[in-house]
Formats: C-alpha cells, sequence, structure tokens
C-alpha cells in the first residue's frame, strides 16, 4: 500500500540504479531497516486494536516478533532481489501529471517519484496475500 509505495521511492532515490549490486543493497536496506521496524509496528499495533494491555501486547511482541521476522526473511529477500532487478525502472512507476520518471534527463528533476507504478507492487501483493494471511494468523493467535 502506500507505506510500501513510499519506501521504494525512498530506496530509488537513496540507491538509484537496476543492476545486481543495487538490487542487493536496496534488499539488503529493506530487509535490515524497514522490514524489522514495520514488522515491530505492525504487531503492536494489532496488539493494541485487539484490547491488549501493554503488558500483554508487550509480551506477546516478545513472544511472536522474532519467529515472524525469521520467516520474513525466507519469502522477501528473494522477491525483492527480482523485484529490484528484474522489474525494469521505466516500469516502476506511473508517469503522469504531477509525477516524474525516474529516468535521466531533464525530466528526472525530481528523483522521488509520487506514484508507484503496478508492475513493482503487483509482484509484491501477489506475495503479501500469503504474507499478510500469516501476520494475521501470527498477530492474532493468543
Amino acid at each position: 500500500g502506500p507505506v510500501v509505495g513510499s519506501w521504494y521511492r525512498i530506496l530509488d532515490w537513496l540507491i538509484p540504479g537496476n543492476t545486481k549490486v543495487v538490487a542487493v543493497k536496496k534488499v539488503i536496506l529493506d530487509q535490515g531497516a524497514f522490514a524489522p521496524c514495520f514488522l515491530g509496528c505492525f504487531l503492536a499495533v494489532t496488539g493494541a486494536t485487539n484490547g491488549l494491555s501493554v503488558q500483554d501486547n508487550w509480551s506477546k511482541l516478545q513472544q511472536d516478533y522474532m519467529d515472524a521476522l525469521m520467516t520474513n526473511y525466507c519469502i522477501w529477500p528473494p522477491v525483492q532481489i527480482a523485484n529490484f532487478y528484474f522489474v525494469p525502472l521505466q516500469h516502476r512507476y506511473c508517469c503522469g501529471p504531477g509525477t516524474q520518471s525516474l529516468s535521466s534527463g531533464p525530466a528526472a528533476a525530481d528523483p522521488v517519484p509520487s506514484v508507484p507504478s503496478v508492475p513493482r507492487l503487483a509482484v509484491v501483493q501477489c506475495v503479501a496475500i500469503i504474507w499478510n494471511c500469516y501476520l494475521s494468523w501470527k498477530a492474532n493467535r493468543m
């Protein structure tokens, strides 16, 4: 969704390019910084919205976080390598009124476009269906 799309724009701004080395750098940053933070926030917010007390939420987070993170590391790095390396840069974002492409040249004045395209998010969302089912089960299991 919007959080992941924004994160991809930030990644492309921080680490521009489409080589194998660039893809690996993006995956390292994605899995080393974004995934642990996002996962912790997701589990904590889910616990809070399920009515857990702060103490129970903390206990559940301690119980579930590492297992969920290790499962994340089994699923997402290969998906993200494919996403960052094989999905061509020109297909990662839509270009339209108010947006800029990441291609070289005068149109690339704004290196962080505002709208991600379907191909990159489509790759992620196909895997995310299964991932979200797992996270929902994990977060709501008592």
